[in-house]
C-alpha cells in the first residue's frame, strides 16, 4: 500500500523545535526482526496525540524503545531537548516519560497503596504523600480498595491503578498503551474523560487506542503506523476527511 501524503508538523531543517518529545529516524526491533522503520514522531507540551495503526504495526514497540525496554537500533529519542536514545529505562523515567502498558501489569500479590507507591520510586519519591493523595482524589475507588491486593480487582480498577501509578511519578509525557482494552463501554466513557481531564491540567499524552473515534475526539494530532512506518502525521480533521485514508487504516 503507498504512503499517504500529509503534513508532518515537523520543524524546518535548521530550525529549533518545540517538541517536548522528538523521535527521528527511529529503527528498532526483536532479535534480527525489524519492527521499526524509520518513524518520526513528535509530541509538544500538553497536547494529547493519537498513534494509530492495526494490530502489528509496530505501536508498542514503538511505545517500549521510547521506554528503553526495547533498545533503539538507530535514529534519535529526543525529550525536553535531552537525548534518550541510548538511556536506560530508570533514565527514561526520570527525565519524565512515563508509560502506562498495555495490559496494566499491576502487581497482583501487592495492595493498592504498594502499586501506587512503587510508581514514585524512580521520580517523585519526594512528594509521594501529596501525589498519592491527588492520585486518590483523581480515583475515588482506589481510596476505598487501599487495602486489597490488586490481583482481585476488576479489570477497570486494575486500569485505573496502572494510569495512578504512573501519574505517581509525576510524568511530563504520559504513554498510554490500548488504555480501554477489555473494558465495558460505560468504563470507556469514563477513562476519556480522565484523559480529556488530565490534558486540561495540562498533562501531555501520546494515547495509543484501539477506540479510533473518542481517540481522535480528544487528540490534537494524530499518527498512523502500518508495518512500523508512518504512513499519516498531521490533525484528525485531515484523516476523517479522506476517504481512502480511514478506510485503508482505520477500518472507518
Amino acid at each position: 500500500m503507498s504512503s499517504a501524503p500529509a503534513a508532518s508538523g515537523h520543524a524546518p531543517a535548521g530550525a529549533v523545535s518545540d517538541a517536548l518529545l522528538e523521535v527521528r529516524a527511529l529503527r528498532g526491533g526483536y532479535g534480527r526482526t525489524e519492527v521499526l522503520r524509520g518513524v518520526d514522531l513528535e509530541v509538544r507540551a500538553g497536547e494529547i496525540v493519537a498513534l494509530l495503526g492495526s494490530n502489528g504495526a509496530g505501536k508498542s514497540t514503538l511505545n517500549n524503545t521510547l521506554s528503553a525496554l526495547v533498545p533503539a537500533w538507530s535514529g534519535t529519542i529526543r525529550f525536553d531537548g535531552r537525548d534518550l536514545t541510548r538511556a536506560r529505562a530508570r533514565q527514561v523515567v526520570e527525565a519524565g516519560l512515563v508509560q502506562v502498558p498495555e495490559g496494566r501489569r499491576v502487581f497482583p500479590n501487592l495492595d493498592v497503596r504498594e502499586n501506587l507507591e512503587l510508581g514514585s520510586y524512580a521520580r517523585g519519591r519526594a512528594r509521594r504523600a501529596d501525589n498519592l493523595a491527588r492520585v486518590l482524589d483523581t480515583f475515588p475507588r482506589l481510596r476505598e480498595r487501599l487495602r486489597q491486593k490488586a490481583g482481585t480487582m476488576s479489570g477497570g480498577e486494575q486500569q485505573m491503578l496502572a494510569i495512578g501509578r504512573g501519574l505517581m511519578a509525576e510524568p511530563r509525557l504520559l504513554i498510554l498503551d490500548e488504555p480501554s482494552l477489555g473494558l465495558s463501554p460505560l468504563l470507556v466513557e469514563e477513562l476519556f474523560a480522565l484523559i480529556a481531564r488530565l490534558h486540561r491540567d495540562g498533562l501531555a499524552m501520546l494515547l495509543v487506542e484501539q477506540n479510533v473515534a473518542q481517540s481522535l475526539e480528544i487528540a490534537q494530532r494524530a499518527y498512523v503506523l502500518e508495518n512500523g512506518a508512518v504512513r499519516f502525521a498531521g490533525e484528525p480533521a485531515g484523516l476523517l476527511a479522506s476517504d481512502t485514508l480511514r478506510r485503508a487504516y482505520l477500518g472507518l
